[in-house]
């Protein structure tokens, strides 16, 4: 067995333990700086707005919503909107950034589910012009709630 020792003195070993704590600072900094960056802003203002969104993504809707809402969130999310925004963050949306505030919730039919035989609507809820969150439900027997991506298949 070999035992090495090195003989550094206190000066060198309080700078590698100073740059060491640098680099992690810095290290933490930038990633919750990272994390902490807002979303891109989807603009939703506008009827029109909304259906090239949801087109984008490859979904055909009526050219008019069939209910149009305003839903105004606690100041913290309670149930059912803190199990929604599950959904939500997993498509890139946050519910929290908008708690205190009132949203609008726009249902339009979706004519183009793969199934055609689930009744589907797709729901986009709107901040200030912006999009805060979507979803697609599919009602009947078999009836479902997704993330807003077109599914596969």
């Amino acid at each position: 067995m070999f035992i090495i020792t090195a003989k550094c003195s206190k000066r060198r070993v309080v700078k590698i333990l100073l740059i060491f704590a640098l680099l992690l600072s810095l290290f933490l900094a930038l990633r919750a700086c990272r994390h902490s960056s807002p979303p891109p802003v989807i603009a939703a203002g506008t009827n029109e707005e909304r259906i090239a969104y949801l087109a984008s993504l490859g979904w055909e809707v009526n050219d008019q919503p069939i209910e149009t809402l305003s839903v105004t969130l606690g100041e913290t999310l309670e149930e059912p909107y803190l199990s929604y925004n599950d959904l939500q963050r997993s498509q890139g949306f946050d519910l929290t950034r908008y708690c205190g505030q009132t949203l609008s919730r726009y249902t339009y039919v979706v004519t183009n589910y793969p199934d055609a035989s689930l009744p589907c609507q797709a729901d986009l809820y709107v901040c200030d012009g912006a999009l805060a969150a979507g979803d697609i439900v599919c009602t009947g027997e078999n009836g479902f709630m997704a993330g807003l991506a077109f599914p596969a298949g």
